[in-house]
């Protein structure tokens, strides 16, 4: 018994050493720079593949949604466990390189996608998946000027060059659109980013952020900031050297998501010796979502937009294209409210969004609104603001972009972004028994809001683009 378990054991032995070699041979596999896909990676290792991979499992989530916007999401098997955009992403098999690295070599990818961070961080874990004989690609474009190489490389390693050409193409166009927009804008507005409010960190001139600065017509504050690490952009700028600057700092704009919890008008100015600076002062402090400002994904461009939007609002939320007597859609509606209000756009922060049901809305689940969709920011920022109402058909959610806008929906809508409140006049409604919100349409007639026509106020009625922007100017 001893000597036949002795006998087994040896075998075992065998078969793993063998199985380990054979491991270690295919990490070693002869790179064939002949090979349909050829490219160095950014961790400066040869990467040839004999056709695109099929097989693909995103570690970073900006490669994950890189992957969608290039139509490559059908070869996706796995996903970072914290990438949540766009929404189709967060169905997708969660993996971690924290986590055991079996799970992803049992799941048998053609190529594992990563960025440097992760082979600096789990050293092992990368390794494991070499030694299994699994492609690993690193890749991460640390500044803006190496974005379309790293776009191409992604699309390379999926064949869809060609949509990778399209976007680019639209991509820079839409840059150059906005700079044209802002270029001529007076005064110059001056403006601090805020990365972290760890040691009030900000970003390096050359960085995305720092870059978005310049292309949204802006100054940036800190110009003199400099790098803690060789080839980093984030940069401790510390809060005497803000309040230093504090009567220059037009616009104060703070980061948020997983490198920073973000701020607000009033936590911001809560911070001691904050109330000095003068876009506290004034009201200028915004958020902006870490994934448009910081992320190399092609929604970089809806971050700069929304730099601009702070900066120059009157010029990047002009809606004069709406000044008419055309019956308003709810597409109309929903971009009529955000660029009235100047609501920044609604992204979600959390990377658990998706992991508990929302009460209301959830981000991204329209049937009739895709993320990929003109108008979807713009829709998705008035249903969260409360001013526009959705429905509900069993577990599918609609929000109908294409449908007319009662008066009794822009009644509410008109409500719920002001601040009024009942005055005691009482003003005869003829049909006030046919509205819904009865309470909300008597006050607002009764505060000039609304007029009626032979005394009724015609709830039903669709309203044009001219009656919304009238109504909202009431606000």
């Amino acid at each position: 018994m001893i000597r036949a378990k002795r006998i087994l054991c040896a075998l075992l032995s065998v078969v793993m050493i063998t199985v380990l070699a054979a491991c270690a041979n295919n990490s070693k596999k002869q790179v064939n720079r002949n090979a349909a896909i050829y490219f160095t990676d950014d961790a400066g290792k040869e990467i040839s593949l004999d056709a695109p991979a099929e097989r693909i499992i995103s570690l970073y989530s900006a490669h994950t949604e890189n992957l969608y916007s290039l139509g490559a999401e059908d070869r996706l098997i796995g996903n970072y466990h914290t990438a949540v955009y766009p929404p189709e992403a967060a169905k997708l098999d969660m993996y971690d390189y924290s986590a055991d690295p079996e799970k992803i070599i049992t799941a048998n990818p053609d190529v594992v996608i990563i960025r440097p961070h992760i082979s600096r961080t789990a050293p092992d874990f990368v390794e494991a998946l070499l030694n299994a004989g699994i492609c690993v690609v690193s890749l991460y474009p640390d500044s803006l000027d190496k974005f379309d190489d790293y776009i191409n490389k992604l699309a390379a390693l999926t064949g869809t060059e060609e949509k990778a050409s399209e976007l680019l193409d639209k991509f820079h166009s839409e840059l150059q659109e906005i700079t044209a927009l802002t270029k001529d804008s007076e005064p110059k507005q001056s403006v601090f980013f805020e990365s972290t409010e760890t040691n009030i960190r900000t970003t390096t001139p050359d960085s995305m952020a720092g870059q978005a600065i310049t292309m949204a017509g802006g100054i940036n504050v800190a110009s003199d900031a400099v790098s803690s690490e060789k080839g980093g952009t984030i940069a401790e700028y510390g809060i005497e050297r803000v309040l230093e600057k504090a009567d220059d700092i037009d616009v104060y704009v703070s980061q948020r998501g997983a490198m920073n919890s973000g701020g607000s008008l009033e936590s911001i100015a809560e911070r001691d010796g904050y109330d000095v600076i003068k876009a506290v002062k004034n009201k200028r402090v915004y958020t902006i979502n870490e994934k448009l400002i910081s992320s190399p994904t092609f929604r970089y461009v809806k971050g700069v937009r929304e730099m601009a939007r702070y900066l120059c609002p009157d010029i990047m939320d002009n809606y004069d294209e709406y000044r008419n007597d055309k019956e308003a859609t709810r597409k109309d509606f929903a971009n009529l409210i955000v660029k009235h209000e100047h609501m920044p756009i609604y992204i979600p922060s959390s990377s658990k969004y998706y992991d508990t049901p929302a009460k209301g809305h959830t981000f991204g689940l329209f049937e009739d609104v895709k993320w990929q969709d003109n108008d979807f920011d713009y829709i998705e920022t008035a249903v969260y603001s409360g001013a526009v109402l959705w429905t509900k058909d069993g577990d599918k959610e609609y929000f109908h972009p294409d449908k007319s806008v009662t008066r009794e929906e822009l009644a509410k809508a008109v409500f719920v972004l002001g601040d009024f409140a009942s005055n005691g006049k009482d003003t005869p409604v003829s049909d006030l028994s046919e509205c819904d919100n009865s309470r909300i349409v008597q006050i607002l007639v009764d505060n000039g809001v609304f007029d009626l026509n032979g005394g009724s106020f015609e709830p039903e009625r669709s309203v044009t683009n001219n009656e919304i922007i009238a109504a909202l100017d009431m606000l």
